[in-house]
């Protein structure tokens, strides 16, 4: 299975925020929509940066609150790695589990056209492997 598959089941919404809005801002965008990252956009590039829960709690413990007043720019991570709709989901999964990291953009043409977080990789393998079951047990049934 690949990126577009996952992407065609789940969708292809991407929340994102510009970096020069607030951490504040971010904060409750990933509280509203309940997710746990926005992609950072400034129209040259389709991915700037990524700005994840963890993020927000990394700056708060080192500056206090005061870094929800900060620009997104100045706690997301900027070099983000990107995978295409081509994407094997078990060379994802590698690279989420070897980098550790749990969201990484979908890019394809220089267009941001999704993203896909461990949970999306997780959900699939696991519905993979009940499929397998099932179809083991019915081929044993009927043996």
């Amino acid at each position: 299975m690949n990126v577009d598959q996952i992407l065609s089941l789940k969708g292809r919404n991407v929340v994102s925020i510009e970096s020069n809005r607030s951490v504040s801002e971010a904060a409750r965008l990933l509280s509203e929509q309940r997710i746990g990252a926005l992609v950072v956009v400034d129209g040259a590039r389709p991915v700037s940066g990524i700005l994840s829960e963890r993020d927000i709690v990394r700056a708060v413990a080192a500056h206090g609150a005061r870094a929800l007043d900060e620009p997104v720019s100045r706690f997301m991570t900027g070099q983000v790695v990107t995978c295409t709709g081509r994407t094997l989901v078990n060379d994802l999964m590698e690279l989420m589990t070897q980098q550790k990291f749990r969201h990484v953009p979908v890019v394809e043409a220089g267009q941001l056209v999704g993203i896909i977080s461990i949970g999306d990789v997780v959900k699939q393998r696991v519905e993979e492997i009940e499929a397998e079951s099932q179809a083991i047990k019915e081929y044993i049934a009927t043996a």
